[in-house]
């Protein structure tokens, strides 16, 4: 597994940051989403047969049309269960990040960072995270997270979450916030520790009820020290062995901040 995460890193030229967008980092895999999430089978469309070795990219989305791509990807992964999603667009405060696979997006991260003009959860869930920010704690949040299952794998999940939670302490964010639907939240407790903080309201622009989740962004720095990079030999059901291993985060962190 330590190899492999080594060859991520390999040095590629820079490019001037409006022209494209940046691919943060490359992952190999066999593994794919329904091998975590065995009741994503009931998707449209799902294909179980062995795709065998796959190259993926992370990268940072710099132009309308990743943007474009993200937004059709999230959208048509809400609408078959019934949700909706607004537009992805360029926005201070905020940072989306899409998976590759060959030219395919198959995943959509955004990162949002707390300002004057809040956050989103902060329509529904103003009173909680104003708590939060009472204790002096610096608040993101995830929103719009979207694995197309039938290409994405578990180290693509965990490779986005991973590079959001990077970001996260290079903007000083101590503890992050997600709206997820009753349904998903026992994933989320699972295979990221996340811990419902408030119940049950209704998100009309999604058209689905959701809950909100809170997580220290220590804790995720702790379970990567234990058990990032190990694989599925950890015996760990998270997927923080899926994470990058402790040795290379500092590295990465690096490089993001340098915008390479």
């Amino acid at each position: 597994m330590v190899s492999i995460i080594k060859s991520l890193f390999a040095h590629r030229p820079r490019q001037p940051a409006d022209d494209f967008d940046k691919t943060i980092v490359n992952i190999p895999s066999p593994y794919r989403m329904k091998d975590l999430c065995p009741d994503m089978h009931e998707a449209p469309g799902a294909n179980v047969e062995n795709m065998g070795e796959q190259q993926f990219k992370i990268r940072l989305a710099h132009t309308d049309a990743s943007h474009s791509a993200a937004t059709m990807l999230v959208q048509q992964r809400y609408a078959w269960r019934g949700y909706k999603a607004g537009e992805i667009k360029k926005q201070p405060n905020r940072i989306t990040l899409v998976a590759y696979f060959a030219d395919q997006i198959v995943g959509s991260l955004n990162i949002g960072y707390d300002s004057p003009e809040g956050l989103s959860a902060d329509e529904r869930y103003k009173e909680e995270i104003d708590a939060l920010r009472a204790q002096g704690l610096n608040i993101g949040e995830i929103t719009k997270l979207a694995i197309d299952e039938n290409a994405g794998n578990k180290q693509v999940l965990a490779g986005m979450i991973n590079i959001a939670y990077l970001y996260g302490l290079i903007h000083g964010v101590t503890d992050a916030v997600i709206e997820v639907t009753p349904r998903h939240k026992p994933f989320y407790q699972r295979m990221l520790d996340f811990r419902q903080i408030a119940g049950e309201r209704f998100y009309a622009a999604s058209n689905t009820d959701v809950v909100l989740m809170h997580i220290k962004i220590a804790h995720i720095g702790e379970r990567i020290e234990a058990v990032g990079g190990r694989g599925s030999g950890s015996g760990d059901r998270s997927i923080y062995p899926y994470f990058f291993h402790p040795k290379d985060q500092q590295g990465m962190m690096e490089r993001l901040k340098n915008g390479s």
